[in-house]
């Protein structure tokens, strides 16, 4: 996700790269790693060094497509130097998440945060909420499936589905919400009325798929998306990123605010 996004901010005319940060690839030229053209020479710096960086370059905005431990680390930095932040990491702590936004007001500093930066994914949570809202009796699953790196389960997406779902029938995400449903050594089958189940699939290299199953008597509808490469997440925080520099007020802000949704 690096990578993509840089080289689209790269290649975007409103955008001026300042600086890059990684763990690794230290002093490469950014464009050699992305491929494509620079004509600053952004160097990659160590992460480490953010605070030095930042005070260097000046940076607007920061981007975080990272893991939980470093995005709540370096964020922070970020906002309390008044770096408005496009954050796309998924299990961010609560804690984080609140004190976060403290910061965000205290120094004047929005952010975007969404588990999904996709145009069509933001999509399908708005059309969940529709759709949930006219079959709020029947069973409602989620499943989603990942390439076998991803770290987490279930994935930021799925779980946000169904806070949508759980919000959308008038309960409690933390109540109704099954994950998985084992039949191992004596346990019974566990059945799926008043739940949301949320199941996840790890394997090769899937990209990422989500689908939401409402099953009712004698019927079922699917609703599905399928990512079929990382590109629609990096088109998705070029947006993010032009919509968080002129965002006025101080808050978090969800992909949907930024589509309009």
């Amino acid at each position: 996700m690096g990578k993509l996004i840089s080289k689209l901010a790269l290649e975007d005319k409103d955008i001026n790269v300042v600086a890059a940060c990684d763990v690794k690839n230290i002093g490469e030229d950014l464009a050699n790693i992305v491929g494509t053209s620079d004509p600053n020479k952004i160097k990659i710096t160590a992460t480490k060094d953010l605070k030095e960086i930042i005070k260097d370059t000046n940076p607007n905005v920061a981007v975080d497509f990272t893991v939980a431990a470093a995005t709540e680390k370096n964020c922070m930095i970020c906002v309390e130097n008044g770096i408005r932040c496009v954050i796309g990491t998924t299990a961010l702590s609560q804690e984080f998440l609140d004190k976060f936004e403290i910061e965000i007001k205290n120094h004047h500093a929005p952010a975007v945060i969404s588990p999904n930066m996709a145009t069509g994914v933001n999509v399908l949570f708005k059309m969940a909420s529709i759709l949930t809202s006219y079959l709020s009796d029947w069973d409602i699953e989620v499943i989603e499936a990942h390439h076998h790196r991803k770290v987490d389960a279930p994935s930021g997406t799925a779980l946000k589905l169904g806070q949508i779902l759980s919000e959308t029938v008038g309960s409690e995400f933390e109540e109704i919400a099954k994950f998985g449903r084992q039949r191992g050594p004596n346990k019974r089958p566990v059945g799926a009325k008043k739940e949301i189940g949320i199941h996840s699939i790890r394997g090769g290299d899937i990209v990422g798929d989500h689908t939401i199953l409402y099953a009712g008597p004698g019927e079922r509808i699917e609703l599905k998306h399928q990512a079929h490469s990382r590109s629609c997440f990096a088109d998705g925080s070029i947006v993010a990123i032009k919509f968080i520099a002129g965002a006025e007020e101080d808050k978090i802000y969800a992909t949907r605010e930024v589509l309009g949704l």
